[in-house]
């Protein structure tokens, strides 16, 4: 039983895992439901125990990021301390090179220590472990198999904790297993609610404007990943919270793919700065039913602010003339136009995809609409067996920014795309990792290309 207040009262499903003291438990919540807040709790609990009777507990929080670890100990740990009226000191080192560790420690040496999650961090340590949203951790499985023998030491706890996110990582495998002496706890937001939560579950579900989204991170479905081109560990592997932002901007070579819409569907233009050998988004523009016009506004802004070497356009159909006035207007080396045949699409996506897995590329992080965007593009093959890419489309386009996305990591590819109504041959080679070859940033055109654009463009 809890015997001392919590910083804010508790549900009757977060007093069910709290006051569950099995070795191993494991835990779906939907999401904004307090799993985080709820699993800290029952840390500082212990510790502050622990302390009363002249013991000492160890406890680490492996999270997914930086900012996770520090918003488990920010807005968990040290808010139910204070609660607690334990007094404890609170500090941040350097765990090893490039990883920050925070930290809280308590006047009789209890400690509890939030670091980002990975296989090394994984195995430093023997302590009662926290996996804060592991589905999302990226290598979640050689993260467990560096894990599980530390917590191996008789007494120690393993807390884990996430929303679902497919069915490729170790959370699912941990979550759906049987007689194996770990206690599940379920708690989608009908449950939530249900047990006090004050939330509007149609309000929500309207607001969330995506079926997979709504049962996945809601309803805790486990979707099936199968035909999703884009799976949500591979997008959300390749988050990062400065991404996005046009202020971020380091004067570097831009590259830009503009999926051209009217009507129903969205107009995007994704912006790519190359630093290093990889393409971080440095702005996302979305406009619906706007003018031609406008379009071609837009695009001449984003080519004032940036230092743009490269740009891909959708020519199907509507595209063909926007295509032609931004080449008369910015140049034949600039603009280039794709067909968005079966074969180029193929290209294209298959491109985007192994820049995922090969994480060159930064997105933005936490936003749901792109992360539904990517995810609903879906490779099916046709009855002549030649594939082929559908989304569906909704309120929110038809996969438009994920197909501007491709556009933008085309237009930084080594070769220069065919001319338009060209076919492209491609291979699926994105189902063998093992034939996936790094692309040098020296070597983003062809020599003479590229040599033409950095004269022409460089001293911007």
């Amino acid at each position: 039983m809890i015997l001392l207040p919590p910083a804010l009262p508790l549900y009757p499903y977060q007093r069910r895992w709290v006051n569950d003291d099995s070795r191993f438990k494991i835990a779906m919540f939907a999401r904004q439901c307090g799993k985080t807040f709820t699993s800290t709790l029952e840390l500082a609990l212990d510790c502050v125990r622990a302390e009363a009777t002249g013991q000492r507990r160890r406890w680490v929080i492996l999270s997914r990021g930086e900012r996770q670890a520090r918003e488990a100990m920010n807005e968990g740990v040290k808010l139910h301390l204070a609660a607690l009226s334990a007094g404890f000191q609170a500090y941040d080192y350097d765990w090893e090179p490039g990883i920050k560790a925070l930290e809280v420690e308590l006047p009789g040496g209890s400690k509890i220590t939030a670091l980002p999650a990975n296989p090394d961090t994984a195995r430093g340590f023997s302590a009662n472990v926290l996996l804060d949203e592991f589905a999302f951790h990226q290598d979640s499985r050689a993260i467990w198999k560096a894990l599980f023998p530390v917590i191996s030491k008789p007494g120690l706890k393993l807390r884990v904790i996430s929303t679902p996110n497919g069915k490729g990582n170790k959370f699912y495998d941990l979550m759906t297993g049987q007689d194996d002496g770990w206690s599940r706890h379920v708690t989608d937001i009908y449950h939530a609610v249900a047990d006090g939560l004050p939330r509007n579950i149609e309000e929500l579900r309207r607001g969330a404007g995506d079926d997979d989204l709504w049962a996945q991170e809601f309803e805790l479905k486990w979707l099936d990943e199968a035909s999703s081109w884009l799976d949500f560990e591979l997008i959300t592997s390749c988050e990062h919270p400065s991404a996005g932002l046009a202020e971020h901007y380091q004067g570097g070579p831009c590259y830009v793919g503009v999926d051209i819409a009217s009507r129903n569907d969205l107009f995007v233009i994704w912006v790519f700065e190359l630093v290093g050998d990889v393409l971080w988004t440095r702005e996302i523009i979305e406009r619906k039913r706007i003018a031609f016009a406008e379009q071609d506004a837009l695009l001449d802004d984003v080519m004032r602010r940036y230092r743009v070497l490269r740009v891909c356009m959708d020519q199907t159909g509507m595209g063909e003339k926007p295509v032609e006035d931004a080449k008369r207007r910015h140049g034949e080396l600039r603009v280039e136009g794709v067909l968005f045949t079966g074969p180029n699409k193929l290209t294209l996506a298959t491109r985007g995809k192994e820049a995922f897995q090969d994480r060159r590329l930064r997105i933005p992080e936490g936003n749901n609409a792109l992360r539904a965007d990517l995810h609903k593009l879906k490779k099916v093959t046709s009855a002549t067996g030649a594939p082929r890419f559908v989304a569906d489309s909704d309120s929110a386009g038809h996969a438009d920014r994920t197909w501007a996305a491709f556009l933008g990591i085309h237009a930084s590819g080594t070769e220069a795309p065919p001319p338009a109504g060209a076919t492209v041959e491609s291979t699926d080679d994105n189902l063998r990792p093992e034939s996936m070859g790094e692309r040098p940033s020296s070597s983003i055109f062809g020599r003479g290309r590229q040599n033409a654009l950095q004269r022409r463009f460089g001293g911007r």
